[in-house]
């Protein structure tokens, strides 16, 4: 018979941060018992929410852990479910829905901690009520035009996805639209903005979890822009700027609160959120107590790529993941009606009827990879889960776009890094316009699995960069904490609003270009000197890094050329079917994977699991 667990047992354990820990006594203390059983759950339900869970689901936290631990090897043991949950609400720091406790357990076993609770609750609330609201007042004729004008049929003669998916957000208060790499998300975004505009004057504001993100948004809806099949006076009122949702919502210094919120609503009609995969619970949540009851909100994104690194998978969660929903029949007939498109919806796989069907648009075509693409076949398997078809088109690499190196350990992982280095590297090096030396990087990216290790992003860097300095390819002091020197890209990790530096921008140094100081400057594209660059004296840079190498992560709405993903040589609970399929999807050319089969094989096979009840909420 097992021995119960010690508070020193699960203390000694070395699986939870001193914050857990921290947590787990002060709530113990409130309950004046010194139970383990409590002191576990507390400290359970920090860690759980801390690696991106929302909850802890008592009667599967078993298979929750062994994703959250690696593996099942605990110095403790689990309660049994029913005695646990129990103890939990007998207890004076657990509490149901609707009570005021530190920790909160649902009807369905789920242990909260009491803000997410909050959180999740107020966002399915307020989904639910947006959701349900039809926009019933426009001008079907108008309507009727500009979405053929602005949408012309496909060539091949299939449905356009993209017009129905402007006719869902033109027709709903609240809408998202998902979809794969090169499907046309935010080209369709400027022309849904288009045909708001076309039926009425509408106050707008673009938005997106990251600095970087926003950057890439405005400049893909300038770009949208100056092709737009539309009236000057329409395109004036479409935003010339989208802004991170801390900079939307005006965050309060030193706080985790905003200027805006329920009680001072943003001034918009439309809000449109990009990349909406990696927006957390928390922020959509105070986003959408935000704005005002009768604004549309637009969710842009991918459901299938990597969830944000907080806790939730929002977008996947309101998307019902991998299930498929057709539309009502009613809706179905305006769509027919409105957008002259004859199409065949996917078979539902339940009869459930739910309210959000409605509401999401699938883009399904890509225009970057097509059918017979190798990186196109092979993200397609993976995204399935269909791990012998993806290890199929690696083995053939018939096409040049994919490409597989198995990788045994750092010596041979070194040995490719070395040559791909070398060759990947060379015109980059050899460029002396700062424009021209930007985008010549940009063609290539190694990607990591990790951040930490021989195969992690900081070892990665290290090594190219030793690489580089014995080839003679760049020329540093190493022994310097910092070493600056030409041609050392880096990667802002710290949003600089003054300077117009965020989170995720890349620079490259170079030196010898301003007249009145032949030092180095980091170079950024961007408004600034007459070529679109922006110049900044590398110690006036907010916090840094150097990027070589990124993570998987950090290198989410970015696109490189050729992708090199290095993968770690054992299995790890952050190898996901999505990390590689978002890291795959980042290549516009060319992918190489460095990585053993049997790695290949355990992420492909391994889907993301956040535990939530937010799914339930919306779509039981």
């Amino acid at each position: 018979m097992n021995k119960r667990n010690t508070i020193t047992d699960i203390v000694q354990s070395g699986m939870f941060s001193e914050i857990d820990i921290h947590f787990a006594r002060f709530v113990t203390r409130i309950d004046n018992k010194n139970d383990p059983d409590i002191f576990l759950g507390a400290a359970l339900v920090s860690h759980v929410t801390g690696n991106g869970d929302v909850c802890l689901d008592l009667f599967d936290a078993k298979n929750q852990l062994i994703s959250a631990f690696a593996d099942d090897q605990r110095p403790f043991k689990l309660p049994a479910p029913n005695e646990w949950e129990e103890k939990l609400i007998s207890s004076r720091v657990v509490g149901r829905p609707g009570e005021v406790f530190p920790l909160i357990l649902d009807k369905k076993g789920r242990l909260y901690l009491s803000r997410y609770f909050d959180y999740e609750i107020s966002l399915s609330e307020t989904i639910k009520e947006k959701a349900g609201k039809k926009i019933e007042e426009f001008d079907s004729t108008r309507l009727s035009e500009g979405l053929k004008r602005l949408f012309p049929a496909e060539q091949d003669r299939q449905p356009n996805r993209q017009k129905i998916a402007a006719l869902v957000a033109v027709l709903n208060q609240f809408s998202i639209i998902s979809g794969g790499p090169g499907t046309g998300k935010t080209f369709a975004v400027a022309k849904i903005l288009a045909l708001l505009l076309e039926q009425s004057p509408l106050r707008i504001a673009l938005a997106a979890p990251t600095g970087k993100a926003a950057a890439r948004l405005t400049e893909s809806i300038e770009a949208a822009k100056r092709i737009l099949n539309t009236s000057d006076t329409v395109l004036s009122q479409i935003p010339s700027e989208a802004l991170t949702i801390h900079r939307l919502l005006k965050s309060i210094y030193g706080t985790p609160y905003f200027h805006h919120n329920a009680e001072n609503l943003l001034p918009f009609d439309v809000v449109v959120v990009d990349e909406a995969s990696m927006v957390d619970l928390a922020l959509i949540s105070k986003l959408i107590q935000a704005i005002p009851p009768e604004a549309r909100l637009i969710l842009i994104g991918d459901k299938d790529q990597l969830a944000s690194v907080e806790a939730g998978s929002v977008l996947g969660d309101f998307c019902d993941r991998d299930r498929i929903h057709e539309f009502s029949e009613p809706f179905r007939n305006t769509v027919i009606q409105i957008t002259g498109e004859p199409f065949e919806t996917a078979k539902a796989e339940d009869g459930r009827i739910t309210f959000l069907k409605d509401n999401i648009a699938i883009l399904m075509k890509s225009y970057r990879f097509n059918l017979s693409s190798g990186i196109g076949g092979f993200s397609r398997a993976v995204n399935a889960g269909d791990v012998e078809s993806s290890i199929g088109l690696l083995e053939k690499q018939k096409d040049t776009s994919l490409e597989w190196r198995p990788v045994a350990n750092t010596d041979q992982l070194h040995r490719l890094l070395r040559t791909l280095v070398l060759d990947d590297y060379n015109d980059y090096l050899e460029s002396k316009d700062p424009l021209e030396t930007i985008q010549r990087f940009n063609g290539t990216q190694f990607i990591c699995a990790l951040n930490r290790g021989p195969y992690g992003v900081i070892e990665i860097n290290r090594f190219i960069e030793q690489v580089l300095r014995k080839a003679g390819r760049i020329f540093y002091d190493y022994h310097h904490p910092e070493p600056w020197y030409d041609k050392r890209p880096i990667m802002i990790t710290r949003n600089d609003y003054e300077l117009g530096l965020y989170n995720g921008d890349i620079g490259i140094t170079l030196s010898g270009r301003e007249t009145d100081d032949p030092g180095l400057y980091v170079y950024f594209p961007g408004a600034g000197t007459g070529d679109g660059l922006k110049a900044f004296n590398p110690h006036r840079l907010p916090e840094h890094e150097t990027v070589y190498a990124m993570t998987v992560h950090k290198s989410q709405g970015s696109e490189f050329d050729h992708v090199i993903l290095v993968l770690p040589d054992k299995n790890s609970p952050v190898l996901t079917r999505e990390l590689i399929y978002t890291a795959v999807t980042r290549a516009r050319k060319r992918v190489s994977i460095l990585g053993s089969e049997t790695v290949l094989r355990w992420a492909i096979s391994r889907k993301i699991r956040r535990t939530s009840g937010l799914r339930d909420a919306l779509w039981e």
